[in-house]
């Protein structure tokens, strides 16, 4: 089942892109810098009166979503880079506590090499980093009020890098295959040092640990699709296999993002994200935003 999820989620990431390529521009991507980015705010709210009989507790919640990225080329050498910021709050009516409902930080870099002048493909290095920015707590099932911190920035926080070759069809589609990528996982060792612990609870780590090294196989893709005028399909998924560790056991990242515009400034947005880590949590985390709000080019 893991394996046919995960080709399912990997032919919806780079199958349109593949279809999209004869209509490109034919043109040469120009020498030099390019620029930019997105950032966009939603908002939601929900609100009952003490006389409403349909069920239902008022909230409101909001989602900040940024990136950008600065990207160079020279003759057959390309450099890409990458940060992403999002981060979301809720709140309920009568909740001690404003929930997470998204937190990311992530940064990436490759650099490619072109393995003839014309080519698509390029011989490629890459590294990329993720986090959190704030502390993450599970609640108690049974008062909203009751919750445990489980995670905070760089616990965990990944650290992957190495050599391999990047497809590139520029903005439209990029899969770079790493068959030699060492990962690194960080996290504050008072997870691991609590009364109780045993090895493996915590991302994989040891008692008392607080990085694990692993050695493996990645593959990284993206692509970029406007299906009109007005909307715009994202997406990016990503593989990992652990030679070192249970090499079947594939983690996958995989975020889909559609940009519905309104007007210059107005966007409804739609984010699924399913993340599958069995050394979190041995299933599907599944995340699903929907909002209007506040959008602007960078």
């Amino acid at each position: 089942m893991k394996k046919i999820s995960l080709i399912f989620i990997f032919m919806i990431a780079v199958f349109p892109a593949f279809a999209q390529e004869e209509e490109e521009d034919a043109d040469k991507p120009k020498d030099g810098w390019t620029k930019g980015g997105d950032f966009s705010l939603l908002f939601s709210q929900s609100a009952f009166n003490s006389d409403w009989q349909g069920g239902g507790t008022s909230n409101y919640a909001g989602d900040v979503h940024a990136d950008y990225s600065m990207n160079y080329r020279k003759g057959r050498l390309t450099w890409d880079n990458t940060i992403l910021g999002e981060y979301g709050l809720t709140k309920g009516k009568g909740d001690e506590f404003t929930r997470k409902t998204n937190d990311k930080l992530e940064a990436s870099s490759i650099l490619g090499y072109g393995v003839a002048e014309d080519s698509r493909w390029s011989y490629s290095f890459f590294a990329d980093f993720k986090t959190q920015f704030a502390k993450g707590f599970e609640y108690d099932d049974d008062d909203n009020n009751i919750r445990e911190e489980t995670s905070r920035f760089l616990s965990p926080g990944y650290l992957k890098f190495g050599p391999g070759m990047l497809y590139k069809n520029e903005e439209i589609l990029k899969v770079n295959i790493a068959p030699a990528t060492a990962r690194f996982i960080f996290v504050d060792d008072i997870y691991t040092t609590i009364p109780g612990y045993e090895d493996g609870d915590y991302y994989g780590m040891d008692q008392g640990k607080s990085m694990r090294f692993e050695f493996g196989a990645s593959v990284d893709a993206s692509s970029k699709l406007a299906l009109t005028d007005n909307i715009d399909l994202k997406q990016k998924i990503s593989l990992f296999s652990d030679y070192l560790d249970k090499p079947g056991n594939i983690d996958i990242d995989y975020t889909m993002r559609l940009d519905m515009k309104i007007n210059e400034f107005l966007t409804t947005n739609l984010t699924f994200q399913a993340i599958y880590e069995d050394k979190a949590v041995s299933a599907f985390q599944i995340r699903e935003v929907l909002g209007v709000g506040f959008s602007y080019k960078l």
